[in-house]
């Protein structure tokens, strides 16, 4: 059943603007990677050594995936199970496509993450006993999970993590919880420990008990993005702040997004930063969120009332002095939908629904096919379709860029269980790859290829370096530019930590010995404000087309 929303004149008119999309343009492809890896995959992080962590919940019962020898994990799932000797989580290798078992004791559903400084998955929370839990994970050969029992200060689920610039995590948020904390604990939590004998709590942040609208919420997995003054952008339901969080302090309110529809789960919308043009004198940073599902939805769902989810994207410069949303149209209405940042700086969005809101069994009409969107062209020319999978990817589906250039789609577990029939969609156990246009054989004399320096390099804020390349083309030095992305822990159609920054510098120069090569000057940035110690991957785009990637550290 489908539900017409008023809009008043004046959003139409705003909405209007951004209708003249490329519906016809067609393009990218799809290709079969593993058709199971024995578990759903709903929360994802690419690791620098090019292996991914993925994992679901405990709570589902047995997964297709045993151990090789019996590893059995206390479980108390929904079909009476007390003991589950299945994984939950596996590591897959990118470059043999192979995955292993990973074992984990406590449940891990619907959890947060990020990785450190050092490289490390630091997840957080989870459902029931593992609601406390930090576990991490070390890349390194045959490494398991390792756990923290008790280590957050409150019970963590639906919360969403951030790196800051000092390298720890902050985690805000969660089911019934209106606060904050970090990992690791600051020097101040011993000092206050030490000083009154007690326990210390979590930080009060009273935006998110206000942005609550009741058993609904619209308000777990908050959106959130470090700005470029170390301070935080935090969007929850259909509201958002910035955020001092060294101060307890609010420093900004920015205006309701129009419409005052709600995006956060479980009408689940997505956002991005968008990439951040470190060659602009002055640096603008903008917000992007798109999709979610119209007030009451939830609600309607529950009855199986399946209201059409949101068509529209929503931008907002948050360094302007009045800053205001923009509306554009999508070509597609979309829920659980995931926006993944790629490195010539446009905008995938993929999986979802196109009626519904998450939670099991409550979403409908599975959107196929990927959008593009182009941030730089102007309104009007920004959205083209891409090429439909064959495979709905419905609630607790995940994607990620990996450092080809491909996208790793995978998940989508709509039910209380691993239920394969006699469901509108069944629990889906593969992983695909969607390969945008760039990566279309046409292109490849365009495809930069690096070959200086080496992955895995170490760099320091502020310090200047080349980068060398070949084109077999003919080179545009003009449309020449490096990019750096920071990897995100992908759940819940939200990627947190995800971060593209187009470097400064940019010259380019040929090098004739000992090969024949381009060079281009870059500058890692000054400040960790703008880019927090960590692993990201480099990137040299020609003419919109993207190099295979290069792991660099700033330490």
């Amino acid at each position: 059943m489908n539900e017409q929303t008023v809009v008043p004149f004046f959003l139409l008119v705003l909405l209007f603007a951004g209708m003249s999309f490329a519906q016809t343009a067609t393009t990218g492809r799809w290709q079969l990677l593993q058709e199971t890896i024995g578990i759903s995959a709903m929360h994802m992080q690419l690791l620098h050594n090019d292996r991914v962590v993925i994992f679901d919940g405990v709570e589902f019962g047995p997964s297709n995936l045993s151990f090789p020898t019996a590893r059995c994990t206390r479980s108390d799932d929904i079909r009476g199970n007390r003991f589950d000797c299945t994984a939950h989580s596996v590591e897959y290798d990118v470059a043999t496509n192979t995955f292993r078992p990973l074992s984990v004791q406590t449940d891990m559903w619907c959890s947060s993450g990020g990785a450190m400084r050092d490289g490390a998955l630091v997840q957080t929370g989870g459902f029931k006993a593992g609601d406390r839990t930090v576990r991490i994970f070390k890349p390194c050969p045959r490494c398991d999970w390792e756990e923290i029992p008790m280590g957050l200060l409150t019970r963590r689920w639906y919360a969403t993590n951030h790196i800051l610039p000092d390298g720890s995590q902050i985690i805000i948020g969660g089911r019934k919880q209106f606060n904050y904390e970090f990992f690791p604990k600051p020097a101040a939590f011993y000092w206050q420990l030490a000083k009154t004998k007690s326990d210390p709590k979590a930080y009060s942040l009273p935006f998110l008990a206000q942005t609550n609208d009741g058993h609904t919420e619209n308000n777990l997995y908050p959106f959130v993005f470090l700005h470029i003054d170390g301070s935080l952008f935090i969007f929850a339901n259909n509201r958002a702040i910035l955020f001092d969080y060294s101060k307890n302090k609010v420093l900004k309110t920015f205006p309701e997004i129009p419409g005052g529809d709600p995006r956060n789960y479980p009408s689940t919308g997505s956002a991005v930063i968008l990439p951040l043009n470190l060659q602009a004198k002055l640096i603008e940073v903008e917000v992007m969120v798109c999709g979610g599902a119209p007030k009451g939805a939830h609600r309607k769902a529950r009855r199986r009332v399946f209201v059409e989810a949101l068509n529209t994207c929503a931008r907002i410069k948050i360094t302007n002095p009045n800053p205001k949303w923009v509306l554009e149209i999508m070509p597609l209405s979309r829920v659980m939908g995931d926006m993944l940042l790629l490195p010539n700086g446009n905008v995938l969005l993929i999986n979802g629904g196109s009626f519904g809101t998450a939670g099991w069994e409550l979403g409908r009409n599975p959107v196929l096919n990927p959008v593009l969107y182009l941030p730089n062209n102007p309104p009007g020319s920004r959205f083209e379709l891409n090429d439909p999978s064959t495979t709905p990817r419905m609630y607790h589906s995940t994607a990620i860029l990996l450092r080809d250039g491909r996208i790793l789609v995978g998940g989508s577990n709509p039910h209380p269980s691993y239920n394969f029939s006699s469901v509108l969609f069944p629990t889906e156990l593969s992983l695909e790859a969607f390969h945008p246009s760039y990566l279309d054989p046409e292109l490849a004399a365009l495809r930069p290829t690096i070959i200086t320096p080496i992955s895995q390099i170490m760099l320091f804020h502020g310090q200047r370096f080349k980068v060398g390349f070949t084109v077999i083309n003919e080179l545009d030095p003009t449309k020449v530019s490096v990019t750096m992305l920071a990897p995100p822990f992908n759940t819940h159609s939200f990627s947190m930590n995800q971060r593209l920054l187009v470097l400064s510098g940019g010259n380019v120069t040929m090098s004739v010995w000992p090969d024949l090569m381009y060079e281009v000057d870059v500058n890692v940035p000054v400040y960790g404000n703008i880019a927090p110690s960590g692993f990201y991957i480099l990137f040299v785009v020609h003419q919109s087309v993207p190099s295979e990637g290069i792991w660099v550290q700033i330490i």
